[in-house]
């Protein structure tokens, strides 16, 4: 094995000890920890305000892995991959359940609400993975433009977010295959009566699951996507037969006779638990490091697979809606239930097999996605950078693979997952906003190049920006009725929106792909992403606070100082080779020549 940094040189020895583990100046011994801890002040405020730059994430932090990626992907992989990662056994699920208890036929405008917050997100992904085409995704976009802090924070979310909901899937997994065996959901589940509740049915069907199909993405990333393709064609056929074979069963009646009879509130309330049925896009921006030409496939694959997604759930929810009337739809196996209703009960082994095609898709593009999220964390320290290490063989993360799928397998094993379904709807939604945040902040401030007064307007409009949107949302949550405040709170989302971009000059334009209809699109997506926040239960909310204080004792404790020596390190290195390490860390330096000109022509 190879101690110390990844990227540096090959000694023999054992892979666990602390040099290679905590490689940092900090953890060299207790009285260097405690001197860490001491400075955690002025570390936090110099991390809180220092700001990658698009070289320093492109070239340095890749360096780090001591191999680079094979550059194997397409547009057409990345579509796959989208499309894999997002059409999952929920769509069989989520689309009864809403539409039986909450939002009624008009769950077809529920999944539309969903995708165009989705999409807009889309956007604002698409344009950072091609400036900055690296594996970290939306944890790399937001060091540059937000900084260490609140990229750190967004990258626990994000990791959560991967472990619970690969931990969900390949427990439905276990269940669809019972079903498809003619068993009961929990028929394959060891139970454990010492345990406690929620703790005791052991799946370990679900831990082969994960084990193999993360065993897959260890050894080639063409050849995960190879499968993934085979798989989502699979998959794709089936759904095109539910629909075909459900629609010669369709009645009319059943969509418009009671067409959303819980009001907008149901619409919107089922727009916010949908959105879960979209998680999984944002891996595809982790594969931009292994993508051939990201100026032209990435945009293709990110919003062509988005595309393909809203339609196919809009279908599938106007499927179930005009084979029976709402009430009667069943919340557990809608599809299921309804075919048997109209005399087609053979159809429930499509189904079942459909979710097991689309749970496994979704499993490989997520262990391959949050390899990918980790390896980069690791590049900066923020965890341990031994898992920073890209295999020379595969060009794959190995290490980072390896303990994800651990980590994931664990929570599967033992854990019943039904509270924390609201909890990833709000990581995701709030890494959203952040990343929305982010293309603001890339297009209006560049240190160095923004006047203090541009910035100051642009400061006070984004201000404006994200108070009326939170306050939208939280007279959504705790108003049942009444319109008042809505005549305040969105003429100022409006007016602020206006603002920057009649009063802020951009100080950056992209080069090859930008967001369009700059600053109207990503405002619109932080105001849909907080106003669907505010459709979410409180307990979650609850949650959600305990999570971000456990993320914040470990970064005080580990992560803060860890990265903090890194970049010192690094620091000391650009300025010895001549380079600007100020400008790199305060992102003075993010652009390259060709966009310096650019911008200049402007």
């Amino acid at each position: 094995m190879e101690q110390g940094d990844p990227g540096g040189p090959k000694t023999r020895g054992c892979w666990c000890t602390k040099e290679v583990l905590l490689p940092e100046e900090s953890f060299k011994s207790w009285s260097t920890y405690a001197h860490a801890l001491r400075a955690t002040g002025p570390r936090l405020r110099d991390r809180i305000t220092a700001r990658s730059g698009d070289r320093m994430e492109i070239e340095e932090m890749c360096a780090r892995s001591g191999q680079d990626m094979k550059k194997d992907l397409r547009w057409w992989d990345l579509i796959c991959f989208g499309v894999g990662s997002v059409v999952g056994a929920g769509i069989f699920v989520l689309t009864g359940l809403e539409a039986k208890t909450i939002a009624g036929p008009a769950v077809v405008l529920s999944y539309v609400v969903s995708g165009v917050s989705a999409m807009l997100s889309v956007f604002c992904y698409t344009e950072f993975a091609i400036e900055i085409p690296v594996a970290g995704g939306s944890f790399a976009y937001l060091r540059v433009e937000l900084g260490d802090f609140v990229a750190f924070i967004a990258a626990g979310n994000i990791l959560f977010e991967y472990v619970v909901s690969g931990a969900a899937v390949s427990r439905s997994w276990t269940s669809y295959l019972a079903t498809l065996l003619n068993h009961k959901p929990d028929a394959f589940r060891i139970i454990a009566p010492r345990l406690p509740e929620n703790y005791n049915h052991l799946d370990p069907i679900a831990v082969v699951v994960i084990l193999a199909i993360s065993s897959l993405a260890l050894f080639s990333t063409k050849a995960s996507s190879r499968f993934n393709l085979i798989a989502t064609v699979l998959h794709l056929l089936i759904i095109a037969f539910i629909v075909a074979a459900g629609l010669t069963h369709a009645r009319v009646p059943n969509l418009t006779a009671h067409f959303a009879p819980f009001g907008a509130r149901g619409v919107f309330k089922a727009s916010a638990v949908l959105f879960f049925a979209y998680i999984g896009f944002d891996a595809v921006s982790t594969m931009a490091e292994e993508t051939r030409d990201p100026a032209r496939d990435i945009p293709v694959g990110l919003v062509g697979s988005m595309s393909a997604v809203t339609v196919i759930y809009c279908a599938l929810a106007l499927t179930i809606c005009l084979m029976q009337r709402y009430s009667d739809i069943d919340a557990d196996a809608p599809f299921s239930v309804a075919f048997q209703a109209v005399g087609m009960g053979w159809a429930k082994y499509v189904v079942a097999l459909g979710a097991l095609k689309g749970m496994t898709t979704v499993l490989l593009t997520s262990a391959v996605g949050q390899a990918r999220y980790l390896t980069h964390i690791a590049r900066t320290h923020m965890v341990t950078p031994w898992l920073a290490k890209v295999h020379p063989r595969t060009k794959t993360p190995v290490r980072a693979t390896v303990a994800m799928a651990f980590a994931t397998a664990v929570f599967a094993f033992f854990t019943e997952l039904d509270v924390l379904s609201n909890l990833l709807s709000i990581s995701t939604l709030f890494i959203f906003a952040l990343v929305a945040i982010g293309v603001l902040v890339r297009r209006y401030y560049v240190s160095g190049v923004t006047s203090d007064a541009d910035r100051n307007r642009f400061l006070v409009c984004l201000g404006l920006i994200l108070a009326s949107s939170v306050a939208t949302a939280a007279y959504w949550a705790l108003c049942e009725k009444g319109l008042v405040a809505y005549c305040v709170t969105v003429p100022v989302w409006f007016l602020a929106t206006l603002g920057m971009k009649v009063s802020v000059k951009e100080a950056r334009r992209p080069v090859t792909w930008g967001v369009p209809l700059v600053p109207w699109l990503p405002s619109a997506s932080i105001a849909i992403n907080v106003f669907l926040l505010g459709s979410i239960d409180g307990m979650s909310f609850v949650r959600f606070t305990v999570w971000s204080a456990v993320l914040l004792v470990y970064y005080f404790l580990f992560g803060l100082h860890a990265s903090y020596d890194a970049a010192k390190v690094a620091k000391v290195a650009t300025a010895e080779a001549g380079g600007g390490a100020k400008a790199l860390e305060e992102g003075k330096d993010t652009t390259s020549s060709k966009s310096r000109m650019h911008e200049e022509g402007q």
